[in-house]
C-alpha cells in the first residue's frame, strides 16, 4: 500500500493538527501505529495533543509550532519534508473560512486581510507542501523503494460556486481539482494523493469562520470530526484517489457537479442567505 507499514522510522506529518479534523486524523494515525510530528500555531493545544496521544498509544509525537500561512512558517515544515527520512506521510488538514459577501467583506481592511491568509493557508500553503513532500517522497520511492502517501482535506463546498464563503469554496474548489491531478500523475511511481471532501463537520471551524449555520442544519446532515478523519486515514493507507464521507455528502457532491449553474446558484444563494 502507498502507506507504508507502521514503524519507529514511519512518521506521518499533520498540519492543522490542534484542532478539529487535523487532531482526529493524528488520533486515528496514532491508532494505528503511527509516530506523528504535528504542525500548528498554537504550540500549547500541540503539546497537549501529543501527550494525550503518548498515554494512548505510546508513541511519541513531536510539536513544530509554526504559522503555515507565513513565509517562514511554511519553509520550516517544508525543509522537514524535504529532509526528515523519517517522514512517509502528508496530511494538509490547516486551513479556514471566511463567511459573507465579497463586496460586504471588502469594506473592511480587517476582513480582505482574513480572505488573503485564507488564500495563503488554504491554497498556498497546501501546494507548497504537497509539491514538497511528492519530490521528497518520489525521490526516496526510486532509490529505496520505499513508499509515500499525501492526504489533503478539501470539502463538498469544492464541487461547486458557493456564494457566501465564495473564497472559501474556490480555494477547496483548487484543493480537489489539484489533488485529483496529481493523484493521476503519481500512477506507477510508490506515491499516492488521496483527497478527503467531507460536508459539514462538528469541529472548531462554525466559530473560528463566524457562522451558526452547523446549529440550523438538521442533525444528520452534520457528521462527526473521528468519523471523518477515520474515512480519511482509511482512504490515504489504501492510495485511493478521493473519499466523500457519508451518503448525505456523496449525494450532495454529486449534485454540485451536475446540477446546472443557472438553477444550482440562485438556490445556494437563497440557502446561505437562511443559514446566515
Amino acid at each position: 500500500m502507498p502507506l507504508p507499514p507502521p514503524g519507529p522510522d514511519s512518521h506521518v506529518l499533520v498540519t492543522g493538527a490542534s484542532s478539529g479534523i487535523g487532531a482526529e486524523i493524528a488520533r486515528a494515525l496514532s491508532a494505528r501505529g503511527y509516530p506523528t510530528l504535528l504542525v500548528a500555531r498554537r504550540e500549547e493545544a500541540l503539546t497537549d495533543l501529543a501527550a494525550e496521544l503518548s498515554r494512548r498509544t505510546g508513541l511519541t509525537s513531536e510539536v513544530h509550532a509554526a504559522d503555515l500561512g507565513d513565509d517562514d512558517g511554511r519553509d520550516t515544515v517544508r525543509d522537514l519534508l524535504l529532509h526528515d527520512e523519517r517522514v512517509i506521510g502528508l496530511v494538509n488538514a490547516a486551513g479556514f473560512g471566511v463567511t459573507g459577501r465579497v463586496a460586504g467583506l471588502a469594506e473592511r481592511e480587517e476582513d480582505r486581510a482574513a480572505l488573503d491568509g485564507l488564500v495563503r493557508l488554504n491554497v498556498l500553503a497546501l501546494h507548497d507542501l504537497t509539491v514538497a513532500a511528492i519530490g521528497a517522497f518520489v525521490r526516496r520511492a526510486r532509490s529505496t523503494t520505499r513508499t509515500g502517501a499525501i492526504l489533503n482535506v478539501s470539502s463538498i463546498t469544492a464541487f461547486q460556486p458557493l456564494p457566501g464563503v465564495a473564497s472559501y469554496a474556490a480555494s477547496k474548489a483548487f484543493v480537489q481539482s489539484f489533488s485529483e491531478a496529481v493523484h493521476t500523475e503519481l500512477s506507477g511511481t510508490g506515491v499516492s494523493l488521496t483527497t478527503l471532501s467531507p460536508g459539514l463537520t462538528r469541529t472548531g471551524f462554525a466559530d473560528a469562520a463566524s457562522t451558526d449555520a452547523f446549529d440550523k442544519a438538521p442533525g444528520f446532515t452534520v457528521g462527526e470530526a473521528s468519523d471523518v478523519a477515520e474515512a480519511g486515514v482509511a482512504a490515504m493507507a489504501a492510495g485511493h484517489r478521493s473519499i466523500v464521507p457519508g451518503l448525505v455528502n456523496q449525494l450532495s457532491a454529486a449534485g454540485g457537479r451536475l446540477a446546472p449553474r443557472t438553477l444550482l446558484l440562485p438556490a445556494l444563494n437563497s440557502a446561505m442567505d437562511w443559514f446566515g
